[in-house]
């Protein structure tokens, strides 16, 4: 690369205290020039808060944000470098991938998140879906998301009263002011899935929850098709009470639920079956997470009592 090569500053949230970052030891694994790149550690108790506090300190043109725990590929910067050659390229997002050495539970979760029926296009975040293309928040995720620094800071960052989805408003804003976002299904990290049935239904909860409570900050359209999940948990018990012609809708969805999970692509031999429960659970899950959105309290923590942020700063060598 030339000397035109972005500087780009990873940003990595992370609990205080002791633990193994593996995206930040992935990262030195990068083909990408040693100078051109800082990694801060934020270590803190909110994540929105922790990345805004990184962001402002950051030296990077771009802004590489992973998860603790993403595994990314050792090109994505070089591709992504590559995308941001076009000056109306914002952001570029790709998919984080199940490792193959995740165990069976876990790839019952990754199929479940990569269906269409129960994420819809936000499945393009979990699986390698078609060619490099113009996206937007449903398909990009912020545990892999690099932008331009300068975009993010002039709409302020991350809103600091939401999480999760503070990255899903933030480019609902960059969208609305013309910001070009740019989906590339080989810019991937490896993110293993909820290790544990408690843990992926607490995620599904928290998951809408946090549409639900960006729907109430930050309405747009975007946000109709989410609307789907709060609606079948009202009408589920509508139908299983009245029964006779109410029951249609459900032997339907019934019929979709089977069929998607035919259709899943899993290893060979895999037991897709399992992952048709997941699925139903998925809508319920969410939707219930959605009803108890819209009656949280949101407020950004004040000056005073704002979350303490510390930041490590990893040699990239």
């Amino acid at each position: 690369m030339s000397d035109s090569t972005p500087f780009v500053t990873l940003i990595i949230p992370f609990k205080p205290g002791p633990g193994e970052i593996q995206s930040a030891k992935a990262a030195l694994r990068l083909d990408y020039p040693a100078d051109k790149i800082e990694i801060i550690v934020a270590r803190g108790r909110q994540p929105a808060v922790q990345r805004n506090h990184a962001l402002r300190a950051a030296k990077g043109e771009l802004v590489y944000f992973l998860d603790d725990d993403s595994v990314p590929d050792p090109g994505n910067l070089r591709r992504a470098a590559a995308h941001f050659q076009d000056p109306r390229a914002q952001l570029v997002g790709g998919p984080n991938l199940c490792p193959p050495e995740a165990s069976a539970l876990e790839h019952c979760f990754a199929l479940t998140m990569a269906s269409w029926l129960a994420f819809g296009p936000s499945r393009a975040r979990y699986a390698k879906i078609g060619a490099q293309r113009i996206s937007g928040e449903k398909e990009l995720i912020l545990c892999n998301l690099i932008a331009r620094r300068t975009a993010l800071l002039e709409l302020g960052g991350f809103d600091e009263s939401l999480y999760p989805n503070e990255e899903n408003a933030l480019m609902d804003e960059l969208h609305k002011r013309g910001g070009v976002m740019i989906y590339d299904p080989e810019c991937l990290v490896y993110r293993r899935p909820r290790k544990t049935f408690r843990a992926f239904v607490k995620m599904l909860l928290n998951y809408g929850r946090g549409r639900a409570e960006q729907f109430r900050l930050h309405p747009t359209m975007g946000s109709a098709l989410n609307l789907a999940p709060p609606m079948f948990c009202l009408y589920l018990p509508l139908a299983l009470a009245m029964r006779g012609l109410f029951l249609w809708p459900l032997a339907a969805y019934t019929l979709a639920v089977v069929i998607q999970t035919l259709l899943l692509k899993g290893p060979s031999g895999y037991p897709k079956l399992r992952v048709a429960p997941l699925i139903v659970l998925t809508h319920l899950l969410y939707g219930a997470g959605f009803w108890r959105g819209l009656f949280t309290r949101l407020a950004a923590p004040s000056p005073a009592r704002a979350p303490q942020v510390e930041l490590e700063y990893i040699p990239f060598a």
